[in-house]
C-alpha cells in the first residue's frame, strides 16, 4: 500500500483549502482512513502529531477533533481509492504538515480512529500554511 497526498499550499486566514490523498496497492481490509497533522516546532520543543478527522470505510461514519469540527469535512471514495479533507475558515493555528493514513481491520469503535496508533500506513505529508 502506498499513499500520496496532493500538494498543500498557502492560504490566507479565513480561506479554504482541499487536500486529497490517493492510495494504491492491495487495499485489503481497510477499516478507516484518517487525517493527522503536526504543527511546526517551536524552538527545541517536540510537537506531537495530532488527530484531525477520520472516516470508516464500511458506513462512512466520521469523527473530528474538537479544534476542526464544523470547519473541516472528511470524505472518501472507495471506488476511486481517494480520501479528501475540505478545510474552511482556516486560521494560523491550522498551519501544519498534514498526513493521511489507513487503519487495517477489524473495525473498532469510531473514537478509536482519532488515535494514530491504529494506523499502519502513512503518507509522506503535505504542508499547509495559513498566513496573511
Amino acid at each position: 500500500l502506498q499513499l500520496a497526498e496532493s500538494a498543500g499550499g498557502s492560504v490566507q486566514p479565513g480561506g479554504p483549502l482541499k487536500l486529497s490523498c490517493a492510495f494504491c496497492g492491495d487495499v485489503g481490509e481497510i477499516a478507516a482512513m484518517g487525517w493527522f497533522r503536526r504543527a511546526p516546532p517551536q524552538g527545541q520543543e517536540y510537537v506531537a502529531r495530532e488527530e484531525v478527522a477520520a472516516i470508516t470505510t464500511d458506513d462512512g461514519s466520521t469523527i473530528y477533533a474538537n479544534s476542526v469540527r464544523g470547519r473541516f469535512t472528511i470524505s472518501r471514495d472507495n471506488a476511486k481509492n481517494t480520501l479528501d479533507l475540505l478545510m474552511s475558515d482556516l486560521n494560523p493555528e491550522d498551519t501544519a504538515t498534514y498526513y493521511c493514513a489507513l487503519a487495517p481491520g477489524p473495525r473498532f469503535g469510531l473514537p478509536t480512529y482519532l488515535h494514530s496508533t491504529v494506523y499502519n500506513v502513512w503518507g509522506q505529508g503535505t504542508q499547509v500554511t495559513v498566513a496573511s
